[in-house]
C-alpha cells in the first residue's frame, strides 16, 4: 500500500512540474487562478525565471519522494539527506496547506478570489494530503 501512496505522491508532483513547465513555455491556461489576487491585480507576477525555479523544484521533490519511498533506486540523493530531508518535505506541505493566515491555505482571510476558492477547494487539502502522505510513506 505504502508504494502505491508513494507513486501516487511522486506522480502528482511531477505533473505539478509538468504544469510549471508548461508555464514557462507560454502557456496560458490556469494561471488566472495560480496566483493570490486582492481581487483586482495579482499580488506578484511570477517570472519565467521563478516559474522555472518552483517547477525544476517541484521535479526534484518527486524523485526525493520515489527514492525515499524506496519506488526508484537510490540514485542523486545521499542517504542521510533522505533520511532528514522526508520530515522537512513534509512540513513544508502541511505548512503550505495551513497558510499564511492572509492569502493563502485553510486560515487564510482573504476570500472570494478566484485563486482562493481554488486553493480552498483544491490547493490546500492537496498540500495536507502530500503532507501527511509524506509522513506515513517516512513512517514506513
Amino acid at each position: 500500500m505504502i508504494i502505491v501512496l508513494n507513486w501516487a505522491i511522486g506522480g502528482i508532483l511531477l505533473f505539478l512540474s509538468a504544469v510549471h513547465w508548461y508555464w514557462v513555455a507560454g502557456g496560458r491556461r490556469g494561471t488566472q487562478a495560480a496566483v493570490p489576487s486582492d481581487g483586482s491585480t495579482k499580488l506578484f507576477r511570477p517570472s519565467k525565471l521563478a516559474t522555472g525555479v518552483v517547477a525544476g523544484l517541484l521535479l526534484m521533490a518527486a524523485w526525493f519522494v520515489l527514492e525515499f519511498g524506496g519506488a526508484v533506486e537510490q540514485l542523486v540523493f545521499p542517504k542521510w539527506l533522505l533520511t532528514y530531508g522526508r520530515w522537512g518535505l513534509s512540513a513544508v506541505f502541511i505548512l503550505r496547506a495551513i497558510g499564511d493566515f492572509r492569502w493563502i491555505g485553510f486560515f487564510k482571510k482573504r476570500k472570494g478570489t478566484l485563486f482562493a476558492q481554488w486553493d480552498t477547494i483544491l490547493y490546500s487539502p492537496l498540500c495536507l494530503c502530500i503532507g501527511i502522505g509524506l509522513l506515513a510513506i517516512a513512517q514506513a
